[in-house]
């Protein structure tokens, strides 16, 4: 499988509480390196694709421990740049039962952030890509970094690259400068041919009324958008932090599949789900599978990364596909 995906936005480190921790209750933090698009871009490494890291760290020992940790699983880092500045972190309590996780951000200009547009060159950066795979998180950074994913998206389009785009609303980010999500988030759309939201993003980016359903949002969504062919998601009942009800639809322009759902137990780490399910669809469309079998196996990798610590899916194909054909959980030896 050489298909080659380009991922593009900020590397951070995880400082977590240990076990089930407050934030500093015990003085201890555990450290993780993750981000919404580097946990694609390791994901679809482990299930055999090559993939490229494109983003800007600092010349410091934490930015050079980041790209350290991609190449160890597999992710190609030659299009990470090394500037002056500060890298991005954030904090996290677990949550536990009935207390929720908390997180609390520290990525106000950061290297990364305060990258310009023109920071990347993407006639090299996306050389031989067929895919390219961005968030909304990265634009909800500040001025710069949402031009430079808009640049991103349509540097990509005009090379006839697929832009794979997962809208990640994140309100706190976003209220942090007084951004303005709906008109950027619609302005990535516009240029992607893969999306990722529910029906409250679709909602936001269309100016539309939440409540009428998936189905009528797609709708809605394909009609305001001609490029778009695909629109996925997962979706989450949560009875407490450490039991949910996942299953998961996707959208064409001609059907609408879903999965049967999955009840989670004891829940390890939600953190990088959403990426683990991004990852495992691009699986799927790489590999020519049909679009049922593309979403089956899309929520199977993203009930595997439940299970795991860290930001990461670190799970290969043949893990995934275990669990799609029930081979049981009897210690594999």
């Amino acid at each position: 499988m050489s298909a080659r995906i380009v991922c593009f936005g900020e590397l951070l480190l995880r400082l977590n509480a240990p076990d089930r921790e407050l934030l500093l209750q015990s003085g201890q933090l555990r450290v993780y390196v993750g981000g919404a698009e580097a946990n694609v871009a390791v994901s679809l490494a482990h299930f055999g694709h090559a993939a490229s890291m494109v983003s800007v760290v600092p010349d410091t020992r934490l930015g050079d421990a980041c790209i350290a940790e991609l190449r160890r699983h597999g992710v190609d880092t030659a299009r990470v740049r090394r500037v002056p500045g500060r890298l991005g972190i954030y904090f996290m309590s677990s949550g536990a039962g009935q207390r929720p996780s908390e997180i609390l951000y520290d990525r106000a200009n950061s290297a990364f952030a305060i990258a310009g547009d023109d920071a990347i060159d993407w006639a090299q950066a996306l050389e031989g890509a067929e895919w390219l795979h961005i968030s909304g998180i990265t634009p909800a950074l500040g001025e710069r970094a949402s031009a430079a994913t808009l640049n991103a998206a349509r540097a990509a389009r005009r090379r006839g690259v697929h832009v794979s785009f997962d809208c990640n609303y994140r309100a706190k980010l976003w209220e942090a400068w007084h951004g303005d999500p709906a008109k950027i988030l619609r302005q990535i759309i516009e240029q992607s041919d893969l999306v990722f939201a529910d029906e409250r993003a679709l909602a936001l980016v269309l100016g539309a009324p939440a409540g009428d359903g998936f189905a009528k949002a797609t709708a809605q969504a394909f009609a305001a958008f001609p490029q778009l062919s695909r629109i996925a998601t997962t979706v989450r009942t949560e009875h407490n932090v450490d039991r949910h009800d996942m299953s998961a639809v996707l959208a064409t322009r001609d059907a609408l599949f879903s999965t049967r759902t999955v009840n989670l137990e004891a829940i390890v780490d939600r953190i990088g789900t959403g990426d683990a399910f991004a990852a495992g669809l691009l699986h799927g469309l790489l590999t020519r599978m049909a679009e049922q079998n593309s979403l089956d196996f899309a929520l199977a990798a993203t009930c595997l990364k439940h299970t795991i610590p860290g930001d990461f899916n670190t799970v290969s194909v043949a893990q995934v596909e275990d669990l799609l054909a029930g081979r049981g959980f009897a210690v594999r030896r």
